[in-house]
C-alpha cells in the first residue's frame, strides 16, 4: 500500500500537533459517546468532558493545521524559496491535493456530524438537573439538596429559571458565565442572597403549568404542631383555606388568588433586598380602572422615595417565593418527624431537644451530625437513664431523623439556614402574607387592607385532649392559643414575632 501523500506545507511541527490533538479528541468523543449511550448514572463531570470540554479540544486541534500551514508557507516566501505559489491553492492534478482534499471532505462530513450530535447533546446536557445541581456541587448543593425534596422534584430547574424559548436561554448563559468566573475564583456569596434579580416573569414559566384562570373555590388542609412540653402534646388545626380566584368570568374574584393579576393589578415597592418590608401598595381594578394606593401608617414613603423607587408588579414568586427551595425550620422538620413516627412522641421532651440539636450553629455538616447526635444520646442518657436503656433503639431514631432534617435545611459550609431565605406563604415563622396584612396599611380615604384572619382562611377545628374543638357553623372557629396566653396582646401581633423556628 503506497503512503498517504499530502502538500508539503502541512508537514511542520504545529500542523502534526493539531492532526494528533484533532484525532485523539475525535476518538475519545467517540468512545464516550457509544459509553454514554448505556451509562445509566448520572456523574456530572462526565457529561462535562464530553460535551463541553472534548469540542473545544477538538476544533483548537483542526485551527492548528491551517495556522500551521500557514506559518510554514509564510517563512519559505520569506526566504525566498522557489516555486513558493500563492496559498491557499488547490491544484487536484497532484496526488498530495487530491489526498487532501479527500481528507479534508470526509473529515467534514465526520466533524460536521459530531458537532450536531455534540452540540445538541451539549444542549440538553446544560439544561439537565445533574448540570446545575452538581457541577459546581459545593455551591449549588443547599439549592440541590432542597430541589430533591420540593414539590418539584420532577420538574427540571430550566422549566423555572429559564423556560421556553432562544431568548431566555441565551440570557440565561450569558449571566451563566459570571457565575462559572465567580465559582472558580471564590467569589460568590455565602449564603446566596435572593430572590434572584431578573427572574422570568411567572406568567411565562410558572402558568405553563398552573392555570391561573381555573383557580377558585377552597383547599382543606391540617396543620401539625407539637408543643414543647415534656409530652410533646400534639395540636392540630383543621383549616379551609380560601384560595378563590382572580378571574371575573368565573365570578370567583376573591381569596388568595385574587392577586394575580387578571380582575386586578397589584404593585408594591419594598425597602429591603429580600421584600419582606413592604410599605407602599397600589391596586388597580382593571374592569372600572379604579387606582387605590395604600401606605404603611407608621412609616410612609416620602413622594420622592415613591417616585425614585422600583414599582414590582406583583406574581405568583411574591408569595410563592420558594417554590423548589424550601430551607424548612427545625421547628417545622422535626414536627413532620414526630408526625411520621420517625420520631418517638413517648420520648420526654423529643421536640424541644431534637430542635435545639438541629437548631445549634454549626462550622461543618459533619461537625453537626456528630454533635447532634451527642447532644440527644446525652440529654436522654443523663436525664432518664432508665428511660435510655429501655428506648435506647427509639432515642437512635431520634438521633438519625434530626440529622436528616439537618442534613436537608441546613449546609454550614454556605452558611444557608432558614432564617435567611423566608418564605412567604403563609405568616407563622415568617412575615409573609403580613407583609402588606399587618393592618396598619391604609389609603388616604380611609380604606386599610383587611388583617382579618377569615379573609384567607376558615379553622374547622384545632387542639387535642380536653381542648379539642370542632367548628359547627361556616364561620369556624376562632383562633384559640395553644399555650394559653394570658392577656390579648399576642392578637396583635405576628406569629412570626414569636415563632422563629426554634423552641420560645
Amino acid at each position: 500500500m503506497r503512503d498517504i501523500k499530502l502538500p508539503r506545507l502541512v508537514y511542520n511541527w504545529l500542523s502534526t500537533a493539531g492532526v494528533f490533538i484533532a484525532v485523539i479528541a475525535a476518538l475519545l468523543m467517540l468512545i464516550l459517546l457509544a459509553i454514554a449511550a448505556y451509562r445509566e448514572d448520572t456523574n456530572p463531570y462526565f457529561g462535562m468532558f464530553l460535551y463541553m470540554v472534548l469540542p473545544p479540544i477538538l476544533l483548537f486541534g483542526l485551527l492548528l493545521i491551517p495556522i500551521g500551514m500557514f506559518r510554514t508557507w509564510r517563512k519559505w516566501k520569506r526566504e525566498g524559496q522557489e516555486s513558493v505559489p500563492k496559498w491557499p491553492y488547490i491544484d487536484l492534478n497532484k496526488r498530495s491535493h487530491r489526498n487532501a482534499t479527500f481528507i479534508f471532505f470526509f473529515g467534514t462530513i465526520i466533524f460536521l456530524a459530531l458537532s450536531a450530535v455534540g452540540s445538541y447533546e451539549a444542549y440538553h446536557y446544560s439544561e439537565s438537573v445533574t448540570f446545575c445541581g452538581k457541577t459546581c456541587h459545593s455551591v449549588m448543593k443547599p439549592e440541590y439538596v432542597a430541589y430533591q425534596n420540593s414539590p418539584h422534584a420532577r420538574v427540571a430547574c430550566t422549566a423555572c429559571h429559564v423556560g421556553p424559548g432562544a431568548g431566555w436561554y441565551a440570557k440565561s448563559k450569558l449571566s451563566g458565565a459570571y457565575q462559572v468566573y465567580a465559582t472558580a475564583a471564590n467569589k460568590y456569596p455565602r449564603p446566596i442572597p435572593t430572590p434572584i434579580k431578573n427572574l422570568r416573569p411567572a406568567q411565562e414559566t410558572c402558568e405553563q403549568c398552573h392555570w391561573p384562570g381555573k383557580f377558585f373555590g377552597a383547599q382543606q388542609r391540617q396543620f401539625n404542631h407539637y408543643m414543647y412540653d415534656s409530652a410533646n402534646t400534639s395540636w392540630p388545626i383543621n383549616m379551609l383555606i380560601k384560595t378563590g380566584g382572580g378571574d371575573p368570568k368565573t365570578g370567583q374574584t376573591a381569596g388568595i388568588h385574587w392577586h394575580m393579576n387578571i380582575g386586578v393589578r397589584v404593585e408594591y415597592i419594598v425597602r429591603d433586598e429580600r421584600r419582606q418590608e413592604v410599605p407602599w401598595v397600589r391596586i388597580t381594578d382593571l374592569q372600572t380602572g379604579r387606582v387605590t394606593t395604600y401606605q404603611d401608617s407608621q412609616n410612609p414613603l416620602s413622594e420622592e422615595e415613591i417616585a425614585q423607587a422600583e414599582k414590582r408588579i406583583m406574581d405568583c414568586m411574591d408569595c410563592h417565593n420558594r417554590p423548589s427551595h424550601v430551607y424548612n425550620s427545625p421547628d417545622h422538620m422535626i414536627d413532620l418527624a414526630i408526625l411520621t413516627g420517625k420520631i418517638d412522641r413517648g420520648l420526654p421532651d423529643a421536640k424541644r431537644v431534637a430542635v435545639e440539636a438541629m437548631a445549634t450553629i454549626y462550622d461543618t455538616e459533619e461537625e453537626g451530625l456528630q454533635k447532634i447526635a451527642n447532644y440527644i444520646t446525652d440529654y436522654y442518657r443523663k436525664s432518664y437513664p432508665e428511660l435510655y436503656q429501655q428506648k435506647r433503639v427509639r432515642v437512635d431514631e431520634a438521633v438519625i431523623a434530626t440529622q436528616e432534617a439537618f442534613a436537608q435545611n441546613i449546609f454550614p459550609e454556605m452558611k444557608v439556614r432558614w432564617e435567611g431565605y423566608p418564605n412567604n406563604i403563609g405568616h407563622f415563622a415568617y412575615p409573609g402574607c403580613m407583609r402588606c396584612h399587618a393592618g396598619n396599611h391604609t389609603s388616604e380615604d380611609g380604606l386599610t387592607i383587611t388583617r382579618d384572619c377569615n379573609a384567607c382562611h376558615t379553622i374547622l377545628s384545632q387542639g387535642s385532649g380536653e381542648r379539642a374543638q370542632v367548628a359547627t357553623t361556616q364561620e369556624g372557629l376562632e383562633f384559640v392559643h395553644p399555650d394559653e396566653v394570658t392577656g390579648e396582646a399576642w392578637k396583635e401581633m405576628g406569629c412570626f414575632d414569636c415563632h422563629t423556628g426554634v423552641a420560645p
